[in-house]
């Protein structure tokens, strides 16, 4: 497996692998990536002991939010919130990517709390992020269309479609943000 860089990554841009994607996004081994429109934040239960069963694939109590309404999001903190890309992926079979929190963003104090993996064949879709601040005192403002982070693509034997996540994947398609799928 070996990391795309800078010539390879302009032709992913160019077959629309990731779009949309400003050349200026391309860097030497990574695309920058931009904060979509919605977000998913947690509101309060409907009784104080709601558990939610990871097993089952409950979703925890939430909301929606356009960010394009509010205009911005101050993510509290230690709050964890769902959000998702601007850019689509349409990941071919011999392609799979990581996402990576822009080193700015993380000396600020947020995270990408939990996963970063797309598999080969994942297609048709945003990308949701798992986002949290970790500082202590300090709100972090989100803001839609502000770089969030960047994508490292991975060039792989092409995997068999039967086995690609385009079949196989609960996440295909999705142009929002998604909360757990059964």
């Amino acid at each position: 497996m070996s990391v795309l860089s800078y010539i390879e990554l302009v032709q992913l841009v160019e077959d629309e692998v990731i779009s949309p994607v400003s050349y200026d996004d391309i860097n030497a081994a990574s695309i920058d990536i931009h904060l979509g429109n919605e977000i998913v934040v947690e509101s309060i239960p409907d009784n104080e002991h709601r558990i939610v069963d990871i097993h089952k694939r409950e979703v925890f109590r939430c909301l929606k939010l356009d960010l394009n309404e509010l205009g911005h999001y101050d993510l509290a903190p230690n709050e964890f919130i769902l959000a998702h890309t601007r850019e689509v992926f349409n990941l071919p079979l011999d392609i799979c990517a990581e996402f990576k929190l822009k080193s700015s963003g993380a000396r600020t104090g947020l995270e990408n709390a939990l996963a970063t993996w797309a598999d080969n064949g994942w297609h048709g879709s945003t990308l949701t992020l798992e986002l949290k601040n970790f500082l202590r005192w300090h709100p972090l403002r989100l803001t839609p269309g502000m770089k969030i982070g960047q994508m490292v693509f991975h060039r792989t034997v092409p995997v068999p479609m039967k086995r690609s996540y385009g079949v196989r994947g609960r996440y295909n398609n999705d142009m929002s943000v998604q909360t757990v799928k059964e």
